[in-house]
């Protein structure tokens, strides 16, 4: 942050002063973003830790690393993962035909994928649990391959890719709207096929984006509530997914074992999504290279 000469301050002045010198001094194009992220962001998280603090150490140890707590780690994270890497691949591929291709009903294509963003969770799970159930659309073909969708495991990813697919194919799009063709071909006037002209010459500036809109979705299925809780049974150890065990800790009024697990889930993101922006910045300084 660059301040103007004006607001120089005396290296004698206590830091706390010099530190609201500045603040009182600011633009107020950053007063106002620092106080919505101070009321909207920062304030809530510092609160959620002050109530998790009022455990003791021992006490906010077991509840953390509880049996039913590590179990709902492991379907929260590793399925929204799987499903954020599903994501990647395929939301690549449907933003790579709706930028070069023309096609019938394109229009109303492009808008369905946006779909899952004004759909409420809700009725997002309800619809999912209908199609996929023994009996629906889907779940009906895959019974007799032994294959249960509803009320599983893979329900959950299945909710996980359904709610996080838009988030991938709109950070893709642009990017691929403005890539020059141009470069393409003379890969190919080179003599380089299809699959090396993507691999060297599409995808490494694309690479950075893609992961933007996997962690994008990551995030957003890692906090799934309303549809994952339908189309799953929410069965403990077997697909209960931990924002549904903070749910649970709240109706028995556990608020501070709750908000212990709301803490882990917080830490836990925040750490996979600084590995995912550390793997854009090596991505990209890369491909400047």
């Amino acid at each position: 942050m660059t301040l103007s000469p004006s607001v120089e301050i005396d290296r004698k002045t206590p830091a706390w002063k010099g530190f609201l010198h500045q603040l009182l001094h600011l633009p107020w194009t950053w007063r106002i973003t620092l106080g919505y992220l101070t009321v909207m962001l920062f304030i809530p998280i510092v609160a959620m830790f002050l109530k998790a603090s009022t455990e003791p150490p021992a006490r906010f140890w077991a509840i953390a690393t509880s049996d039913i707590a590590l179990a709902t780690y492991n379907v929260t994270f590793v399925t929204s993962i799987l499903a954020a890497f599903i994501n990647g691949i395929f939301g690549t591929l449907i933003a790579w035909v709706l930028v070069r291709y023309d096609f019938p009903l394109k229009r109303v294509i492009d808008a369905t994928v946006d779909l899952p963003f004004a759909l409420p969770t809700s009725v997002a799970g309800l619809t999912l649990a209908t199609v996929y159930s023994n009996n629906g659309w889907i779940g009906s073909l895959l019974e007799p391959l032994g294959i249960k969708v509803s009320f599983t495991r893979l329900g959950v990813w299945v909710a996980m890719v359904f709610i996080s697919l838009p988030f991938v194919v709109r950070t893709v799009q642009p990017v691929l709207q403005e890539m020059e063709q141009e470069i393409e071909e003379a890969a190919w006037c080179l003599g380089a096929s299809q699959w090396q002209t993507f691999w060297k010459v599409i995808l490494p500036p694309l690479f950075p984006t893609i992961l933007t809109g996997v962690a994008l979705g990551f995030s957003r299925a890692v906090g799934e509530y309303g549809s994952t809780v339908i189309i799953s049974s929410n069965t403990p150890f077997q697909d209960l997914i931990a924002p549904v065990l903070i749910f649970q800790r709240l109706e028995q009024y556990d608020y501070s074992g709750a908000t212990v697990i709301g803490v882990v889930l917080l830490a836990i993101s925040l750490v996979l999504l600084l590995a995912i922006n550390f793997l854009q910045a090596w991505a990209r300084r890369y491909d400047s290279k």
